[in-house]
């Protein structure tokens, strides 16, 4: 644990050295340098932060839910029962390398330019990525391990909890910190168009009003929120998954 804080902290500090020598280099105020942001962020309070922090982590929240409820059983169905396997693979194949964020214009007729459409757009990219993740961990389960519950008469239920949702489970949470990024950055997109709240909005609003200060304290608050999102994924997966650590 101490070794991964003072790597954390090498990575901020040459992210940081960085970013100041890039500053003093250009020495313009479109890029400020680290100590003239953070010196600003007591200002950002009254600029509504926080309401553009709770309304991007809104949105968020709900993609990840409905793209989770989809994408879970929908990856584990589609390894278990071959024949909707058969039907699915092809289709998830053909549309997955496809640019979703096109469609955006048609969810938000359809949808309007509220929460919806955003929530829309950002759960159908990210959760083919989530299908993905779980189908694989689970087909990467040999047959033995089933049928040596069959032999023990283990019902399916069993089977399932011991064997598929363990599996699942670890797919999951490998393919939602990937997913993650994904998310973050397609609701940065979508904020930047029919709302006035949100981190999209907040920092594409700064920049053109030409508040550079405001906008790389946007840009921080946002990373920082990934960041945190981050972790927290990582330590629910350190101790759901002690099983793989224990092989």
């Amino acid at each position: 644990m101490v070794k991964k804080f003072l790597r954390l902290l090498y990575a901020l500090f040459i992210l940081h050295a960085i970013w100041a020598v890039a500053a003093l280099l250009v020495n313009r105020p479109l890029l400020p340098t680290p100590w003239a942001v953070y010196s600003y962020f007591p200002q950002l309070v009254g600029l509504d932060l926080w309401w553009n922090i709770y309304f991007s982590l809104y949105r968020l929240g709900w993609s990840l839910f409905w793209a989770t409820v989809i994408g879970v059983p929908l990856g584990i169905a589609s390894v278990r029962f071959p024949k909707f396997g058969q039907l699915f693979d092809p289709l998830v194949y053909f549309t997955y390398p496809m640019p979703k964020i096109a469609f955006l214009p048609v969810v938000m007729l359809l949808a309007g330019l509220g929460n919806a459409s955003k929530i829309i757009m950002i759960s159908l990219i990210i959760v083919f990525q989530i299908i993905i993740g779980v189908r694989d961990a689970v087909s990467q389960v040999p047959s033995s391990m089933y049928q040596v519950l069959e032999v023990l008469h283990a019902n399916r239920w069993t089977m399932f909890w011991a064997v598929t949702w363990s599996a699942s489970l670890a797919g999951f949470l490998s393919s939602l910190k990937i997913a993650l990024g994904t998310a973050i950055a397609t609701l940065f997109f979508t904020e930047i168009y029919g709302t006035q709240y949100g981190m999209g909005y907040f920092i594409m609003d700064q920049w053109n009003r030409l508040d550079y200060l405001a906008m790389f304290g946007g840009i921080i608050v946002i990373s920082v929120v990934s960041f945190l999102l981050f972790s927290l994924i990582s330590l629910i997966e350190h101790y759901c998954l002690r099983w793989q650590k224990d092989k």
